[in-house]
């Protein structure tokens, strides 16, 4: 379940846009994104957007299932963006967006890619996924130009815990069955922020010792432990920053932390 309400998911919805159609905003938009290998930062702006259009369509038109997801997937046309065409254009299919949503309200049932409700229903799931879709685009686009990444402590939080949830479905055991390899007695791994009050739930335990990723919210020894800066761990989880980087602090067994890494990855 969401940290963030649905009023509020819609609301940081544009808000991300705008934040990256600022960072882009007189860029070089040729400018390659590592984290996203044979894109650049204007290819990358025209997925994001493509992307909140097609979701956008889901949430107005209420299809029985997931409609054909052909625009921006060739992104070869968009190697050579004009920051002012595509800034406008993100803020204006994100403010559509975020208006089917809001007209929706956060209970419509909409067809959503998995049948479990731990991550959201109908239009909450759309709210929330592209809430931080929209971020962690928005970290690739300035890890590629070089410019700074912050993000608000409560949308950080969130997404760690989206990430979490939508990692330990148990469909992603079939769609990617090398998951099975994590488990394993006394593999355990917690990660603890180490910049927020300490009265917010900024810690998470991730359990691999059964038959199934288990994780919570928990201040717990584990085999490895990981202490950084929020936007640090979320970054690391999303392996937009490698462990190598030094941004973050490791205790214990840094091969079960590699290895975690590279069999949950996603987004």
């Amino acid at each position: 379940m969401s940290r963030l309400g649905y009023d509020e998911l819609c609301a940081r919805l544009v808000e991300q846009t705008d934040l990256l159609a600022a960072q882009v905003a007189g860029a070089d938009l040729t400018t390659p994104v590592p984290s996203c290998p044979g894109w650049n930062v204007g290819q990358l702006g025209r997925h994001l957007g493509g992307g909140q259009r097609w979701a956008e369509s889901i949430v107005r038109d209420r299809p029985a299932g997931p409609p054909p997801d052909d625009s921006f997937r060739d992104l070869t046309p968009y190697r050579d963006e004009d920051p002012a065409v595509l800034g406008p254009w993100l803020r204006a299919g994100a403010r559509g967006f975020a208006a089917a949503l809001v007209a929706a309200g956060p209970d419509a049932p909409i067809w959503i890619p998995t049948p479990s409700t731990t991550v959201g229903v109908g239009s909450t799931f759309w709210a929330r996924r592209f809430t931080h879709e929209t971020l962690l685009h928005r970290a690739d686009a300035a890890l590629a130009l070089g410019v700074e990444f912050a993000v608000d402590a409560r949308v950080a939080l969130d997404a760690v815990d989206e990430w979490m949830e939508l990692g330990s479905l148990p469909e992603m055991l079939d769609f990617h069955p090398a998951q099975r390899e994590l488990f394993g007695p006394g593999r355990t791994v917690h990660l603890h922020a180490t910049d927020t009050a300490p009265e917010v739930a900024a810690e998470w335990l991730v359990d691999l010792t059964g038959e199934a990723i288990v994780w919570r919210r928990s201040h717990e020894k584990a085999a490895v432990a990981v202490r950084g800066p929020l936007s640090e761990l979320l970054l690391m989880v999303y392996r937009r920053r490698p462990v190598e980087a030094g941004t973050v602090e490791v205790f214990g067994d840094v091969d079960l932390l590699r290895f975690w890494l590279d069999r949950v990855a996603f987004g």
